[in-house]
């Protein structure tokens, strides 16, 4: 023991810094990262495995269409290097904060190099012609795009690679471990693409209806058919013209299956199934009851698959 501290006064000395300070020589610190959504924190906890943990904004039953900032949240958005948000036409209520978070980052991975954006649909009730024009992509107005980018995983795969940049920019100590792990979970995401559409392509041609029309990418990727939303507004309950317009729809499209949310009541599913044959199923495009981490986004996916499935592809 002796020997020792005889050994660190003499590195003490031949350094010529505060025996103190030792322990702190090699550990750069991490970048503060802030994620917004379970998913978006998901593929951002994926790349920076092993370099630090990102912190998550909104918690698994809340919704980014009315979430309220509590003082820890602001007090982790002035202290943020980044911040990894899907963009102002869906977390809305980060807009204020984040222009006033002068150290923060903010990185819209709506906007990322490479990820494909699909307009919005009008109406609750899509034909075919709608369907065949879903490639188009509409970047003049922020207004008539679909905000649920992170649903289609080879957009994620292009916000990994966004991450990786933007981290390794951030930190660039540890530039090649983000990019190493980015690497891998480019090749995961590769994967879980090819599988679900292997595993969906059966069920392709059933007709369903979700609550609301978040599914777009997802539906678009894996060639799936859904006819209609329950709601145009998430958080604004239909009237009753509305809900025997997409009674009658039910009807008259055979409709096999109406998904409802976990965010939401399941009431108003059951008022539109009454009475017909269509199954009451439930899809979750946020992964509320997922424990959040880095296979967060993989098990979300392939819930969504087996939920479709096991409705769509029942007797």
């Amino acid at each position: 023991m002796q020997c020792n501290r005889c050994s660190l006064k003499r590195l003490k000395k031949w350094l010529g810094i505060p025996l103190l300070l030792l322990p702190l020589m090699g550990f750069a610190a991490r970048p503060a990262v802030v994620a917004s959504i379970k998913p978006v924190h998901a593929l951002a906890a994926g790349v920076m495995q092993g370099m630090g943990e990102p912190l998550l904004l909104i918690p698994g039953g809340a919704s980014p269409h009315e979430y309220s900032l509590k003082p820890s949240d602001m007090r982790a958005l002035g202290s943020a290097q980044v911040v990894f948000w899907i963009g102002p036409n869906l977390e809305s209520f980060l807009v204020k904060p984040l222009a006033n978070a002068k150290t923060a980052r903010s990185v819209a991975l709506m906007d990322a190099p490479g990820v494909a954006v699909l307009p919005l649909r009008a109406g609750g009730a899509w034909e075919a012609h709608d369907r065949d024009s879903d490639h188009r992509h509409d970047h003049g107005s922020a207004a008539s795009r679909d905000t649920h980018v992170w649903l289609d995983p080879i957009n994620a795969i292009a916000m990994v690679r966004w991450m990786v940049t933007v981290l390794g920019e951030t930190d660039p100590a540890h530039q090649t471990e983000y990019a190493r792990n980015g690497a891998a979970l480019v090749e995961r995401l590769e994967r879980l693409n090819q599988q679900l559409a292997s595993d969906l392509a059966p069920v392709g041609e059933q007709p369903y209806l979700v609550f609301h029309d978040a599914y777009h990418y997802f539906e678009r990727r894996y060639g799936l058919n859904a006819v209609g939303s329950v709601v145009l507004d998430p958080e604004r309950r239909p009237g009753a013209k509305r809900v025997a317009e997409i009674q009658a729809r039910v009807r008259e499209r055979k409709v096999r299956c109406v998904f409802g949310e976990p965010q939401f009541q399941p009431t108003l599913v059951e008022t539109v199934i009454a009475g017909g044959n269509a199954r009451r199923g439930v899809l979750d495009p946020l992964g509320a009851d997922l424990p959040a981490g880095p296979n967060a986004y993989f098990q979300l996916l392939q819930g969504l698959s087996e939920a479709l499935r096991g409705c769509l592809a029942g007797a």
